[in-house]
């Protein structure tokens, strides 16, 4: 098994400061701001930090946050998907006041990889969408912007497409929403619950907020490789797949939002049902925002048997099943 580390992201705006949370009644209503599927195309990676101390806490009292983080993080599953192109929408009606493109997608990790002179939202768009409520959408691809200052924009408009500008490591929508400049949470915008984790009218519309439902935790990404899957080829979707002829064959699973003490399990089984590999991780001492998680096994001296292979990750956590994945190929 061999863990990835968590990405720190520091979603700076075009914005200036990160004031306290806050908000005010009667905000907009919000859409979903991206052309994809939560489950199956995208995933919120992280939410917004309602901790006001060096510790993190998220709307529901979990840790899918880090300190400070000012917004809603949802990402794509790779690279591929992103190059592909996924559309950001703007999430209510509104006029554009400010824009910036032309920043590179690059990783903040890669060899390279420019300064970012503040400009850590990297490519974006801020929206006026009532009066005192903005919404922002930061780490666009480059050249990818629709729209400039001064614009109407409806919502459910394309503004742009996800990209990795700026101050990010994966391919994702950094989305904020800001009233008289203080940080909204739209899970749960009222300001006197800061850390209460109480129920609370989203700003969601019903169909973005049964979307967005909460998760403690997520498979991103499933596959089997011929070797050990480097992360970098996860992240790009380059894992090659086993044939007869491979010197092993290894399932792995990409998770997030994992907590301290959960337990992983993953079990690859052959065509005739019997067990190739398995293992099952001690409880981890720590929150992951990632977890590479994989198990294989080295071709036997009689070679790989053709057929259908599966595998199955489980999540154990307080002893019971909190997440699981069935997956398979055939050779």
């Amino acid at each position: 098994m061999r863990r990835l580390a968590p990405l720190a992201l520091f979603g700076a705006m075009l914005f200036v400061g990160a004031p306290a949370v806050g908000a005010a009644p009667e905000g907009p209503k919000l859409a979903f701001p991206l052309a994809c599927e939560i489950g199956r195309t995208c995933e919120v990676q992280n939410y917004v930090d309602r901790d006001p101390s060096p510790g993190v806490l998220d709307y529901r009292c979990g840790h899918r946050t880090y300190d400070k983080h000012d917004g809603v993080d949802i990402r794509v599953l790779s690279m591929a998907a992103q190059r592909a192109g996924v559309a950001v929408l703007a999430a209510a009606p509104g006029r554009v006041l400010r824009v910036r493109d032309g920043l590179p997608d690059i990783s903040i990790r890669a060899p390279g990889a420019p300064a970012l002179n503040g400009q850590d939202c990297g490519n974006g768009v801020v929206v006026e969408v009532a009066p005192g409520w903005i919404t922002g959408y930061c780490h666009l691809a480059r050249g990818s912007v629709r729209v400039k200052p001064g614009d109407a924009v409806a919502v459910g408009q394309p503004l742009a497409k996800v990209g990795l500008s700026g101050n990010t490591e994966f391919p994702h929508l950094h989305f904020m929403v800001r009233h008289n400049n203080a940080v909204v949470d739209p899970f749960a915008p009222d300001p006197a619950q800061t850390t209460a984790c109480k129920p609370q009218a989203s700003l969601w519309t019903p169909s973005a907020a049964q979307a967005l439902a909460y998760r403690r935790g997520v498979v991103l990404n499933t596959g089997f490789a011929a070797g050990v899957a480097a992360p970098e080829a996860v992240e790009e979707a380059t894992v090659a797949a086993p044939s007869l002829a491979s010197p092993a064959i290894v399932a792995y699973v990409r998770t997030i939002g994992l907590e301290a003490g959960d337990e992983l399990e993953l079990t690859v089984k052959g065509p005739d049902g019997a067990v190739v590999a398995t293992n099952r991780s001690a409880p981890l001492d720590h929150d992951k925002a990632y977890y590479l998680s994989q198990v294989g096994r080295k071709r036997p001296p009689a070679g790989w048997p053709p057929g259908v292979y599966s595998a199955e990750y489980r999540v154990y956590r307080h002893g019971a099943v909190a997440i699981t994945q069935r997956f398979q190929m055939r050779i």
